[in-house]
């Protein structure tokens, strides 16, 4: 399952990227809006990780875009250090349990399983 990270800090995104892809997930990782919406619109993305750092309006506005376009789950996140554990604690699990939610569905119903949205 493809994960998008939003982030506004580039050098924190990279190091969210770097431990999902090290740990084998499929992850793209972006600063703006407009480049998170341009990755959206191609309903390839399971899972959306909004940075802490996202506004709150931007954060709004991207999770309504995000439930539109196929993201099954919205994960709120504030990166503590050290960057790699926090990842491997909060993110990894959930898009691990995403993924499998979808597969069961998929292969149980054939249909779409819906949307999550944790966090604020």
């Amino acid at each position: 399952m493809r994960t998008l990270v939003l982030g506004r800090t580039p050098a924190r995104v990279a190091e969210v990227l770097a431990t999902l892809r090290a740990d084998g997930f499929d992850a793209e990782g972006v600063s703006t809006d407009e480049e998170a919406r341009k990755l959206l619109e191609t309903e390839e993305f399971g899972v959306l990780i909004v940075g802490g750092g996202v506004e709150p309006d931007s954060r709004a506005a991207i999770k309504e875009f995000a439930a539109r376009h196929r993201v099954r789950r919205v994960v709120d996140g504030a990166l503590t250090e050290p960057f790699d554990a926090y990842v491997r604690a909060e993110f990894e699990p959930r898009i691990r349990e995403t993924a499998s939610q979808a597969h069961r569905h998929h292969v149980g119903q054939g249909q779409d399983a819906g949307h999550l949205t944790e966090g604020g």
